[in-house]
């Protein structure tokens, strides 16, 4: 796998599905932070649950950890209607898209080369729905649509999580509104 050399911004929605990355970059001596926006978490207890246990990962790793605000009532008014949509469906094309133009525009803002991200590695998730949406909204031509599932990063996340004993939630984290 070509990483190319820059400053670089990994997007991560949790510790299970970036820890394999993260360990892969710091190990190839990667200049990069974590970005963790999640707005779509619910409830906040779970977000916050969530961002600690990334955070923890970051700090094993000696990695820069980013958190951007929880904006859950915004993600709420942009899926408004597509809630009844299944995974993988037209609400995550929204979600991810106002994700990634978030932490496209930090990037730019910020002085990152390169922005890429773990969104798509989870299972539940295509990373070519990930891939689409941030052509989409990358401007700058800053996203780099890198298969993290790849080259044997796969098999060390699946070690990593049992090792690290993190935790590992079992939905994606869009619920209903309470």
């Amino acid at each position: 796998m070509e990483v190319k050399k820059g400053r670089w911004l990994i997007v991560s929605c949790c510790a299970p599905c970036s820890c394999g990355t993260i360990k892969y970059l710091k190990e190839k001596g990667v200049d990069f932070s974590v970005l963790f926006y999640n707005p779509n978490i619910r409830p906040k207890s779970e977000y916050d649950r969530r961002c600690a246990e990334n955070k923890r990962v970051c700090e094993k790793y000696g990695v820069p950890f980013i958190e951007l605000e929880y904006d859950n009532d915004r993600w709420c008014t942009l899926t408004a209607g597509l809630e009844a949509e299944p995974e993988r469906g037209k609400r995550c094309d929204v979600c991810f898209k106002m994700r990634l133009e978030r932490a496209l525009t930090y990037a730019a803002q910020n002085h990152f080369d390169f922005v890429s991200s773990v969104l798509g590695v989870s299972k539940y998730k295509d990373f070519d729905q990930v891939c689409r949406a941030a052509a989409a909204v990358d401007g700058q031509g800053i996203y780099q649509p890198i298969n993290w599932r790849k080259d044997g990063i796969e098999v060390l996340r699946q070690n990593l999580c049992r090792e690290l004993n993190l935790y590992r939630q079992n939905y994606c984290g869009c619920q209903p509104r309470p």
